[in-house]
């Protein structure tokens, strides 16, 4: 049996097999100790992409402590509306806010509280999505939904997300109406240079 603890593009969290790549959590405890289920969206605006193993720690998942969440890999995340960890993905996370920081022209990189306010804005309950029908100004990363799939941009192409990896998706959409998932923040970070993990299938399915 599968624990609702994996996390899809547009942030719902389900129960699949797959554990995926990468994992985080959302501020806290988000399901019930006793019964092992999701009570709650969120405990705060701390939504973040962790590694799976940092510094030989052993945790219980479903336990006392924070709702571990799984995902495909960082480029999941980042549609679903989390960031870096800046403890076990310090560097990640700095190169993250400063690839930010470069685009929007602040005087310094922001912090997690700026970040995480920012972000609030595009995910969660009742969000689903940026409306556009062009991505041509959309960087490598940019996860987006169609008629119920999402893809990912990969390369100047175009890949499906499956809850397993990523599969060749054929051409890219034109003129039709789109729902860009990942947050604005995040494509700004993307746009900058900032490089995620991705699953290893993306390299397999996009040479098909």
């Amino acid at each position: 049996m599968s624990y609702r603890n994996r996390v899809w593009p547009d942030g719902r969290i389900v129960a699949e097999a797959a554990r995926g790549t990468v994992m985080g959590n959302r501020g806290g405890r988000i399901h019930d100790v006793e019964t092992k289920e999701i009570i709650r969206e969120q405990a705060s605006r701390r939504w973040i992409c962790c590694v799976l193993s940092f510094k030989g720690r052993q945790r219980q998942v479903m336990g006392q402590g924070y709702t571990e969440l799984f995902f495909l890999d960082e480029v999941t995340t980042l549609a679903a509306g989390h960031r870096p960890c800046f403890e076990c993905r310090r560097d990640a996370a700095r190169a993250y806010a400063g690839a930010i920081a470069q685009v929007l022209d602040f005087k310094c990189s922001p912090g997690a509280d700026e970040m995480d306010r920012r972000l609030a804005q595009e995910r969660g309950r009742g969000w689903s999505g940026e409306r556009m029908t062009d991505l041509s100004g959309c960087p490598d990363g940019t996860v987006f939904s169609q008629d119920g799939e999402f893809f990912a941009l990969y390369n100047k192409g175009l890949l499906r997300w499956t809850p397993a990896g990523y599969a060749a998706a054929g051409i890219m959409p034109a003129g039709l109406p789109l729902h860009v998932l990942t947050p604005s923040l995040s494509r700004a970070a993307l746009g900058a240079g900032y490089r995620p993990i991705w699953h290893p299938s993306a390299r397999d399915a996009s040479a098909l």
